[in-house]
C-alpha cells in the first residue's frame, strides 16, 4: 500500500506511475465493496438479522475510512493541507463529487424533489450552475495562486491582516453551519442502520471523520472520498434502476420516468377529489379550528385538559383498567404543556400541521406544476405567481454563486499538480455529480408512484415493517394516524420528511434489507465525506491563517499541523452538540451556508481575480457588509432563527423572497461596497498588480 501515497521503497513515483497505481487499488476496492454486498445478501438469505446487517455495513464503512485515515498519517504542512498537490484530475474529481455529494445532495435532494415537485429543480439547476462558474471565474485562478486556504488567498491579495481575518471568519460560519447539516446526517443515518438513539449515533459517526481528517488531512480526506464516492453511487443508483424495472421493466429510470410522472399527475387528481381523502381533511380541519379556539384563552383551555386528564386517571384506577391503558392516561398527563407559554407553542405548531393537512395532497403541490398560483387566474392567484417564479430564480441565483465560493469546494483544486487539471478536475467533478443529479428527479417521481398507488390505500395492520422502524427513529420524520377509523392508510394521514426518501427507495422496491443497508451506507459516505472537508476547512482557517500566518509566523510545520488538529477536534465536538439538538431541516441548513458563502466570498474573491483596483479595506467592507445583510434577513426572517433571537416583530418579506435565498440581497451589496470604497481609496500595490498578474495571465510562470 506504500504506493497509495504516492512513494515506492523510498522513490517517488512519476505521475503516470502513481495513477496506475490508484486505478489497480480502486478497481480491487469496487470488486470488494461488490463481493461484499453480496456475502450479505447471502448471509440475510440465511437469517441474518436486519440489526446485524445494518450494524456490520456501519461499523466495516467506518473501519474503511478509518484504516485510509491512519495510512494516510502525517505532519508534513504540503501533504495535511493540500495532499501535496498531485491528485491526479479523475481522482481529484471523484474527491470532489464526494465532498459535493453532502446529506443534503444524497439525502434531502430528492426528497425536496418528492415534497416540492418541479420548484426543487431549482437546488439541481443552481448546484450545476454553480460547477460550470467554478471553472471560469475561479478554480484555475486560485490553483496558480497556490497557496493552502481560501483566506490565504484574500490575506495575500489584499495585504494585511483584515482581510484575512474577515476571511476566515467567514469561512468558519458557512463551512459550520453546513457542517452541522452533514452531522445530523451521520445521526439520522447511524440510528436507522443500528438502532441506537440519534444522539448517540452522531457521536458514533463523529469517530469516523476524525480518525480521517485528523490524522492525515487532505491526503486522508482525499483518498477516503473517493472510495467513499464509489459506495455512494452505487448505493443511490442500484435501487432506482431497479425501482425503474419494477413499474416499467426498463432499467433506464432518467429516460422513463417522464411516463411515470404522468400517470402520478393522473393520480394527483383521483386523490385531491377521493371522498376518504376529503373526509380526512375535514377532520383535521375539525383539528384545527378546535386548537385555534383553544388558542384564543389558552390558560383557560390548559387548565381544563388538565383537568379532564386527571379525571380519566382517577376513573380508569377506581374501575381497575388495565395496566396499559392507565399508563397511556399517565403518559398523556405527563406530557402535557407545563405552562401557558409551552402550550401556546404546542398548540400553534400543532395547528400548522393540521393545516397542512387539511390541503389536498397532504399540502404538496402537484408534481409537474411549474410554479404555485395562476398567471391567468384572479388577481391573487397571478401575485403568488410571480412570487413563487421570483423565488425559484432567486433560489438558484444563491446555490450557483454559493457554489462557486464554498471554501471547502474550492481547496479541492488546490491538490492537483497544475491549473490545466484544476480545469479537467471542475470537469470529471460535474461527471461525477451529474449521475446523482440526473437521477435525482426520476428517483422522486418513482416513489411518488410507489407511495400512491400501493402504499397509500393499504390496511393499517397490513403496512409494511419499515413503517414501523421509521417511525420509532424519528415519528416527524414518518408517521401515520387513522384519523377516520376505517383501518385504509389515506394520503393526508401520513406525515413524512424528505430526509428519508432515498433511503425509504429500496423497500419500496421490493428489494433485500442488504440494499437498504447499502443505501444507508452511501447517505453515511455522503455526509462523511462532506463533513471531513469542512471540517478540514474550519480547522485549517485556524491553524494555518489564524495561528500561523497572523500569531506565529515563525511555528514550525509540525506545531502548525499540531494546532490544526486540535482546533479540528474541537470544532468536531461542538457541531456534533448543536446538530444533537435537531435545530433545522438538512436542507435549510445547507441553504443558508451557500447564501453566507456567496455574500462573503464571491464578490471579494471573482473582484480579486478580474479588478487590480480592489483593496484591501474594500474587500473586508464588502464581505462584512454582504454577509451583515444575509444574516439581518435570515434572522428577521426565518421561523426557526426567530425563535431563537425572541423576535416577535412581524415578518417583513423583501419582494416576497423566502430566507433561505438570502444572498441574493448580500452579493449585490458585497460588490457595490468593494467597488465604492475601492474608488474613493488609495489604490492597492505594485505587489498586489503584480500578484493579479500572476494569477491571470498564463505565460507565468505557476508558484
Amino acid at each position: 500500500m506504500a504506493g497509495f501515497f504516492g512513494f515506492r521503497d523510498g522513490v517517488v513515483l512519476s505521475r503516470n506511475q502513481f495513477k496506475a497505481q490508484l486505478d489497480r487499488i480502486y478497481r480491487w476496492y469496487t470488486l470488494g465493496l461488490v463481493l461484499f454486498v453480496v456475502m450479505l445478501a447471502v448471509l440475510e438469505r440465511m437469517g441474518l438479522p436486519r440489526l446485524w446487517i445494518g450494524t456490520i455495513f456501519m461499523l466495516a464503512t467506518i473501519s474503511l475510512y478509518a484504516g485510509i485515515g491512519v495510512m494516510s498519517r502525517t505532519t508534513d504542512a504540503s501533504e495535511y493541507y493540500v495532499a501535496g498537490r498531485r491528485v491526479p484530475a479523475v481522482y481529484n474529481g471523484m474527491a470532489t463529487g464526494a465532498d459535493w455529494m453532502s446529506a443534503a445532495s444524497f439525502i434531502g435532494l430528492a426528497g425536496t424533489l418528492y415534497l416540492t415537485g418541479y420548484n426543487g429543480l431549482a437546488f439541481i439547476m443552481g448546484w450545476t450552475g454553480g460547477y460550470c462558474l467554478v471553472a471560469l471565474v475561479l478554480a484555475p485562478y486560485l490553483r496558480k495562486f497556490g497557496q493552502f486556504t481560501i483566506p490565504d488567498f484574500l490575506g495575500e491579495r489584499y495585504g494585511g491582516h483584515l482581510p484575512r481575518l474577515i476571511g476566515l471568519s467567514a469561512a468558519i460560519l458557512c463551512s459550520f453551519t453546513y457542517l452541522v447539516a452533514q452531522i445530523y446526517g451521520v445521526g439520522l443515518i447511524t440510528s436507522y442502520l443500528t438502532g441506537i438513539a440519534f444522539e448517540l449515533g452522531i457521536f458514533l459517526g463523529l469517530g469516523g471523520i476524525l480518525v480521517c481528517s485528523f490524522l492525515g488531512g487532505m491526503r486522508a480526506v482525499t483518498w477516503t472520498q473517493v472510495a467513499q464516492y464509489i459506495i455512494l453511487v452505487i448505493a443511490y443508483l442500484l435501487p432506482v434502476v431497479w425501482l425503474s424495472v419494477k413499474q416499467t421493466s426498463v432499467p433506464v429510470p432518467q429516460l422513463v420516468y417522464g411516463f411515470q410522472l404522468e400517470k402520478v399527475t393522473a393520480k394527483e387528481k383521483e386523490l385531491a377529489a377521493d371522498p376518504r381523502e376529503l373526509e380526512v381533511r375535514a377532520l383535521y380541519r375539525q383539528q384545527s379550528d378546535a386548537l385555534s379556539r383553544k388558542l384564543q384563552q389558552p390558560a383557560a383551555s390548559l387548565a381544563a385538559d388538565r383537568e379532564a386528564a386527571v379525571k380519566k386517571m382517577e376513573q380508569l384506577k377506581s374501575a381497575n383498567a388495565p395496566v396499559i391503558e392507565v399508563s397511556s392516561a399517565a403518559r398523556a398527563l405527563a406530557a402535557m404543556p407545563k405552562n401557558e407559554t409551552a402550550a401556546t407553542v404546542a398548540w400553534t405548531a400543532a395547528r400548522a400541521a393540521a393545516d397542512v393537512k387539511t390541503q389536498p395532497l397532504n399540502g404538496m403541490p402537484a408534481h409537474a406544476a411549474q410554479f404555485s398560483g395562476d398567471p391567468d387566474g384572479t388577481p391573487q392567484q397571478q401575485a403568488l405567481y410571480e412570487t413563487s417564479r421570483r423565488n425559484f430564480l432567486a433560489l438558484i441565483f444563491c446555490l450557483t454563486v454559493g457554489t462557486a465560493a464554498l471554501p471547502h469546494i474550492l481547496m479541492r483544486y488546490y491538490t492537483v499538480p497544475s491549473v490545466r487539471e484544476a480545469r479537467q478536475s471542475v470537469t470529471w467533478s460535474l461527471v461525477c455529480i451529474l449521475l446523482l443529479y440526473f437521477t435525482a428527479p426520476a428517483l422522486a417521481v418513482l416513489v411518488k408512484y410507489e407511495i400512491f398507488t400501493v402504499l397509500v390505500g393499504t390496511p393499517f395492520d397490513q403496512l409494511p415493517v419499515w413503517v414501523k422502524s421509521w417511525t420509532k427513529v424519528d415519528p416527524a420524520l414518518l408517521s401515520v394516524t387513522d384519523i377516520n377509523r376505517d383501518n385504509i392508510l389515506q394520503l393526508n394521514e401520513m406525515t413524512i420528511g424528505g430526509d428519508i426518501i432515498v433511503l425509504l427507495t429500496p423497500e419500496l422496491a421490493g428489494l433485500p434489507y442488504v440494499i437498504s443497508g447499502l443505501v444507508a451506507a452511501g447517505g453515511l459516505a455522503a455526509a462523511l465525506s462532506t463533513a471531513d472537508g469542512l471540517l478540514l476547512t474550519i480547522s485549517n482557517a485556524l491553524g494555518h491563517d489564524l495561528y500561523y500566518k497572523m500569531i506565529d509566523p515563525n511555528a514550525s510545520t509540525v506545531s502548525r499541523v499540531t494546532v490544526s488538529k486540535i482546533l479540528l477536534l474541537l470544532v468536531a465536538l461542538l457541531a456534533a452538540y448543536v446538530a444533537a439538538q435537531k435545530p433545522a431541516d438538512i436542507l435549510f441548513l445547507v441553504s443558508a451556508a451557500f447564501s453566507f458563502a456567496a455574500a462573503s466570498f464571491f464578490p471579494a474573491l471573482s473582484l480579486g481575480i478580474f479588478w487590480k483596483r480592489a483593496t484591501g479595506t474594500a474587500a473586508a467592507l464588502g464581505m462584512m457588509a454582504g454577509l451583515a445583510v444575509t444574516s439581518y434577513y435570515m434572522v428577521a426572517n426565518q421561523p426557526w432563527l426567530r425563535a431563537i433571537f425572541n423576535i416577535r416583530s412581524p415578518i417583513e418579506l423583501w419582494w416576497g423572497i423566502d430566507p433561505i435565498s438570502a444572498g441574493l440581497f448580500g452579493v449585490p451589496v458585497g460588490f457595490v461596497v468593494i467597488v465604492l470604497v475601492s474608488l474613493v481609496s488609495k489604490p492597492p500595490s505594485q505587489q498586489s498588480d503584480d500578484l493579479v498578474d500572476h494569477i491571470r495571465y498564463p505565460d507565468l510562470k505557476t508558484h
